[in-house]
């Protein structure tokens, strides 16, 4: 059985990918802060490990990973998708603090979980696995009034490049996914937020999209590999815009 870790599991893409591999019959290691959520994804599904921690825990990273390899035997993928949008505001606007917020689940948690995802895959036997981290359509183009969430998702990119030189002589592959505007709650409150403002509705995709897409990534053969993939809804304004 293959298995995978999803970190941001509770909600959106995360709960989403989550539910698609364990019908698909992976193990699967469920990370996120709230157990009750992850116990919701879970439900009724075999091969689920739940595994309520904090990405921007060092201690409780290496502790949860460290039971999902007791429990699956090895990491063969990691999703690593956890994270937070921010205050929708100039930088000006922005308190300290939530920069600092953002900045510790963006970078600081997915750093410490393809930390932790890479040292378990070059120590397995057979050696090797992937990484697959969930940037944004963000890392290449912003939305305005989004400096956190587009400065941490420049970071990704740099984080996906440099591990997959560093991977290179372990057989781990990393690659990025970019998506734009899948539904899920956080596009909701954004939608929402438009609506308030008068404002159109942006164009959407299914969820399912995003989770066929995540899935072809992660089921790619040792010796190819997906670098980066961008997937979005068709008319949203990222070809020229700005």
């Amino acid at each position: 059985m293959k298995s995978i870790l999803i970190t941001g599991a509770s909600s959106g893409i995360g709960a989403a990918v989550a539910r698609d591999f364990l019908d698909a019959g992976w193990q699967v290691g469920l990370l996120a802060r709230r157990a009750e959520a992850l116990e919701e994804v879970a439900a009724g599904r075999e091969g689920a490990v739940v595994l309520p921690a904090d990405v921007t825990d060092p201690e409780a990273v290496e502790g949860a990973f460290a039971t999902f390899h007791r429990a699956a035997g090895r990491l063969d993928v990691l999703f690593n998708n956890a994270g937070a949008f921010g205050p929708a505001a100039t930088i000006d606007e922005v308190p300290v603090e939530d920069w600092l917020k953002v900045v510790n689940v963006n970078l600081t948690g997915m750093f410490l979980c393809a930390r932790a995802a890479f040292a378990q895959m070059r120590a397995q036997e057979p050696q090797g696995g992937r990484i697959v981290n969930n940037g944004s359509i963000s890392a290449y183009v912003p939305r305005e009034t989004s400096v956190c969430y587009t400065t941490t998702k420049h970071a990704i990119t740099g984080l996906t490049r440099s591990l997959s030189l560093d991977g290179r002589g372990f057989g781990i592959a990393c690659g990025q996914i970019d998506l734009g505007n899948a539904k899920t709650e956080l596009l909701e409150g954004i939608i929402e937020s438009n609506r308030a403002k008068g404002q159109p509705e942006p164009p959407v995709m299914d969820v399912a999209e995003a989770v066929r897409s995540v899935r072809l990534m992660a089921e790619m053969p040792p010796e190819a590999n997906v670098q980066f993939m961008t997937v979005m809804a068709t008319t949203m304004p990222y070809i020229g815009r700005g």
